[in-house]
């Protein structure tokens, strides 16, 4: 079998319309449509609960590329010499593989991701990749409100710069999808292809070609602001500007599902449908003010951040469409790829577990919760299906959510159900931890804990 892995970076779940059946996740903004996207759904086994562990874009990668866990162990940083990926270990299968991606901080000088694949190809231009000397002729003042500090224009500069002159037909996508049905063309002599295919979209700068700009204010007449900046969202933009970004980021998720669309479209006329594992995934989603902010950081750890689509599509006649709710982790993907490719056994040493029982229907559930964080921030998010339990820093109160009655994680209930955090939190030791709080923090006060619960 082939492997065709698809990484869409901060696509949050929410905006995948096959998730949302239409109901949009911000009352001001219309719901983002996924038509391609949804198509690959309806043929896939579909998981609702499948978690990054540490976060952000490279640790992530680094979970799915080897089946390690990023977390406690590793900051961002690059591979090493010593270890061992999909690539590495395919290509000992005897696969030809390629990777083509656009997210520049592969390119960061030493990162190393690149090792061991047949062929590999950079996209240059994404968000502040230094690709063009940064003097847009555009208009920077068409892009920034009176709120953005030198630093973060400079920022909007070298964006537009790298994508001056860009068309549709020449947005970073679209030439990742050119670059790899060239490669799948060549390819489909070979026996045995592996394709990354690792998209920076929709990642921000959000500046949608206005094709898929329809779900702003169309008489909205303020700036566009293509990269919106951190910190408390009412400090520096009005509830008009926080419409329009939530709006461009739709239009840049519809972008994406359109190119991955020709995609899958040319998977099919070649004929890797019928012999190809495809897996469809994201980093992380993004926060669009849903609690406040923009931008992602570990004190934002709510679904809009945590929850991505998983969809995994086996081929030909083995493929069945379910959805799937059972808790994974990344690290959890690469031992469940190689089982499903028949190499099992090179899943031993790696450190996730395989849950291709549930991919085949075998078994209901995998893990019992599920943890996600920064490497060097105490903040914590451990959640089950039910619950979302987030450990804060010292002096603020911890967080308990019920994701069942409170999807968008707006009620604190930790006073009313402490024995519930303590449980999560019982699911994972110390190690997990920076400084592993010895109480659960309420908002009304302290529970302690058993030292069990911790060790």
């Amino acid at each position: 079998m082939n492997l065709i892995f698809i990484m869409l970076d901060s696509l949050r779940q929410d905006h995948v319309s096959f998730y949302h059946q239409g109901k949009s996740a911000f009352l001001d903004v219309p719901a983002c449509q996924t038509p391609f996207l949804d198509e690959l759904a309806r043929e896939s086994i579909v998981f609702d609960n499948v978690y990054p562990c540490g976060l952000p874009t490279i640790p992530v990668r680094y979970e799915l590329m080897t089946g390690y866990y990023s977390l406690p162990y590793r900051p961002w940083c690059p591979l090493t010499p010593y270890d061992m990926t999909v690539a590495s270990i395919l290509k000992k299968e005897g696969y030809t593989s390629a990777f083509i991606t656009d997210t520049y901080h592969y390119r960061a000088p030493g990162m190393n991701y690149h090792n061991h694949f047949t062929v590999y190809h950079w996209v240059r231009g994404q968000e502040y990749d230094p690709a063009a000397i940064p003097l847009p002729r555009r208009e920077l003042k068409d892009y920034v409100n009176a709120c953005y500090p030198e630093h973060w224009k400079k920022r909007v500069c070298q964006f537009l710069a790298n994508t001056d002159g860009l068309t549709e037909k020449t947005w970073f996508t679209a030439q990742l999808v050119e670059k790899a049905i060239d490669f799948l063309k060549k390819a489909r002599s070979e026996k045995k292809v592996f394709l990354w295919f690792d998209s920076f979209e929709p990642h921000e700068p959000w500046d949608p070609p206005e094709r898929f700009d329809v779900y702003t204010d169309k008489n909205y007449r303020g700036p566009r602001l293509i990269l919106p900046m951190g910190g408390k969202a009412s400090d520096w933009a009005s509830p008009e500007e926080i419409r329009f970004i939530r709006g461009l980021y739709a239009g840049e998720v519809s972008m994406v599902d359109y190119w991955v669309g020709q995609l899958l479209t040319a998977l099919k006329q070649l004929g890797y449908y019928e012999d190809s594992v495809i897996v469809l995934t994201s980093d992380h989603g993004h926060p669009l003010a849903d609690h406040g902010k923009f931008l992602k950081s570990a004190d934002r750890m709510y679904s809009e951040l945590l929850k991505v689509p998983f969809f995994l599509r086996l081929p030909g006649k083995k493929n069945f469409h379910r959805r799937v709710k059972a808790l994974a982790q990344f690290p959890d993907v690469l031992p469940t790829i190689l089982q499903i490719l028949g190499y099992q056994t090179d899943a031993i040493p790696l450190g996730g577990k395989s849950f291709a029982p549930v991919v085949f229907g075998e078994k209901d559930s995998f893990r019992q919760a599920v943890i996600c964080g920064y490497h060097a921030r105490t903040e914590r998010c451990i959640r089950n299906e039910k619950w979302s339990f987030l450990q804060t820093p010292e002096g603020e109160p911890d967080c308990l959510f019920n994701l069942e009655k409170d999807p968008a994680e707006k009620e604190n209930i930790i006073d009313r159900y402490p024995e519930v955090a303590r449980e999560l939190n019982a699911c994972f030791g110390n190690v997990f931890r920076i400084q592993a709080p010895r109480v659960i923090k309420g908002i009304q006060g302290e529970y302690e804990m058993s030292s069990s619960s911790l060790e």
